[in-house]
């Protein structure tokens, strides 16, 4: 049977295991073999007695009996691997137990030593060596790569391990040693490496990542500028290469000029211009075939339109446009007045009033824009474009408007002496003006606008006619008894009558508040009438009077 014990730590070699009972056992001596079949005696203990050492070596001070018989050794070390026999004397038999003791030991740690500045790819190298001291057995030592076990191949991976024995403990150390091949992928690799001892859990040294070298195999130029790229800006050509270390000196090629920059791999071309655009290039000085290009343009969008600024014209004539666009690329452009968008870009053939206004262009091309604008104001003599009139809501009193173009506004006067009722604003050349009037005969009224180009004059026929009209039973009879209703589809049909009559009568005084219908009449095709004959508002409801007052508004 074979016992483990730990280095250092106290061991419990059993006896009998239960073989023998305990009430039979009269002698328990436990003794060792020291080699060519020598025997060496280490305690023995007599029933009911103490038990007594025997030993005089290194084993007098470590060895002590259990209560269950079993040998407990202290300090337990490699050189205790030996055999021990518990001897028992019982009533009828003596019996001897053989037990085969194994010292193990841990390695103290893992530490990977003389370690590699750095690894090349495609030469093998010694990455380190990596170190188990003290162990019992000797430590196998596994390398890994990313947590994964590297096999030595004889080509990209070789592994060299050596086991050192110390004469005083018999512990063992053992080193491994890593050459190693390095790959371009091998970049920011961890190296470790590991040993599952005999008994406890596995060990693992701390990780180790070297700079791997490798020469460049790619260079790529790059441009670093906002975007888009315009007249005015600073560009920055940075020139980018693959090898580790990576390279710090450049030629860059500046259309036919070539610029040496050291312990850099930038070069920065400030305030460019549309003739900066082109190829460019950039090398590596230790190596000049091995080179980037790249192509630069640089986004311009000009634009003049003339003309520009404030314009002053006269109404009537023309004008013309011309808009000069210079760009690197397609350009779009889109016009506006007054804020509004236009649907194509404006033309002055013949100068309006209303043509005035503020115009502006945007030119664009891409993410770049550009805009000018102009003021337009167009002048000219005032024209009156319409004069009209019409009865107030309440009808007291005449309205007069008058409608007017002109630039600068025009000043407007009447013939009459009216009370203002509204100015619109002054835009694009146009104005109206409204006043009431309250005629107490026919006149003609003129509206006069003028400004410093000019005056224009258009008269209007206004009238008053104010009559009474008295309508006696006779012309009623036929109504008297009929409702209001009937009685207005009554006077519908006779207003012509009254009409005549109240152009050549005359009436009696105002009768009292009238209810107000509109009617108008054609006397021929050349003239039409508008009328506004009045209800007494007492008569709008239930039968007739035998005479009804009528009043006769002419417009």
């Amino acid at each position: 049977k074979t016992v483990s014990g730990l280095y250092g730590e106290t061991l419990e070699i059993p006896c009998h295991n239960g073989a023998t009972k305990e009430e039979d056992i009269l002698i328990t001596k436990w003794k060792y073999d020291k080699g060519e079949g020598i025997p060496g005696d280490l305690l023995v203990k007599q029933k009911n007695k103490n038990a007594v050492i025997m030993a005089t070596d290194e084993y007098k001070d470590r060895v002590s009996m259990a209560a269950n018989s079993s040998l407990l050794l202290s300090a337990a070390k490699l050189t205790d691997q030996r055999t021990f026999t518990c001897m028992v004397v019982a009533r009828e038999d003596i019996m001897e137990y053989p037990i085969n003791v194994m010292i193990y030991k841990s390695p103290e740690g893992l530490e990977i030593s003389d370690q590699a500045e750095a690894l090349e790819i495609g030469k093998l190298t010694k990455l380190g060596t990596c170190v188990a001291k003290d162990a019992s057995p000797a430590a196998n030592i596994t390398w890994l790569k990313n947590n994964k076990p590297l096999v030595a191949d004889g080509e990209g991976i070789s592994i060299r391990t050596s086991v050192l024995l110390d004469p005083v403990t018999g512990l063992s150390t053992t080193a491994s040693t890593l050459e190693y091949s390095a790959k371009k992928e091998d970049t920011d690799a961890q190296f470790t490496c590991s040993t599952q001892p005999t008994v406890g859990s596995e060990l693992v040294s701390s990780p180790v990542t070297l700079t791997v070298t490798y020469s460049t195999e790619n260079i790529v130029l790059q441009v670093i500028a906002q975007d888009p790229l315009e007249e005015g800006d600073n560009v920055t050509l940075k020139c980018v290469a693959d090898g580790n270390p990576a390279p710090t000196n450049f030629n860059f090629h500046l259309q036919g000029e070539m610029v040496k920059v050291e312990d850099s791999n930038t070069y920065t071309i400030r305030n460019v211009s549309r003739e900066t655009s082109g190829e460019y290039k950039c090398s590596l000085i230790d190596d000049p075939s091995m080179e980037a290009s790249k192509d630069i343009t640089v986004n311009y969008l000009d634009i003049n339109l003339s003309p520009s600024g404030n314009i002053v014209e006269h109404v009537g004539e023309a004008l013309d446009l011309t808009l000069k666009i210079d760009s690197s690329g397609e350009s779009k452009v889109f016009w506006t007045k007054d804020n509004i968008m236009l649907d194509k870009e404006p033309e002055f053939a013949a100068l309006t009033y209303s043509d005035s206004g503020s115009y502006e262009c945007e030119v664009t091309m891409g993410l770049l824009s550009r805009k000018a604008s102009f003021d337009l104001i167009v002048e000219g003599a005032p024209v009156i474009k319409q004069l009209s009139k019409q009865l107030s809501e309440d009808a007291q009193h005449k309205v007069l408007i008058c409608e007017a173009e002109g630039s600068p506004k025009p000043a407007v006067s009447w013939s009459i002496n009216g009370t203002l009722l509204d100015e619109s604003p002054f835009i694009n050349g146009k104005i109206t003006h409204k006043i009431k009037v309250v005629p107490s005969a026919n006149l003609t009224v003129s509206c006069t606008v003028s400004n410093e180009f000019g005056i224009d004059t258009r008269a209007i026929n206004v009238s008053s006619c104010k009559y009474k009209v008295t309508v006696k039973s006779s012309s009623l009879s036929l109504l008297h008894n009929f409702s209001y209703s009937d009685y207005s589809l009554f006077l519908s049909a006779c207003l012509l009558n009254i009409i005549f009559r109240c152009f050549n009568g005359n009436f009696a005084e105002r009768a009292i508040e009238f209810r107000i219908f509109f009617f108008r009449v054609r006397v021929n095709p050349f003239t039409t009438y508008q009328f506004f004959w009045v209800i007494p508002t007492q008569f709008t409801k239930g039968p007739m009077p035998d005479h009804l007052q009528i009043d006769c508004f002419l417009i």
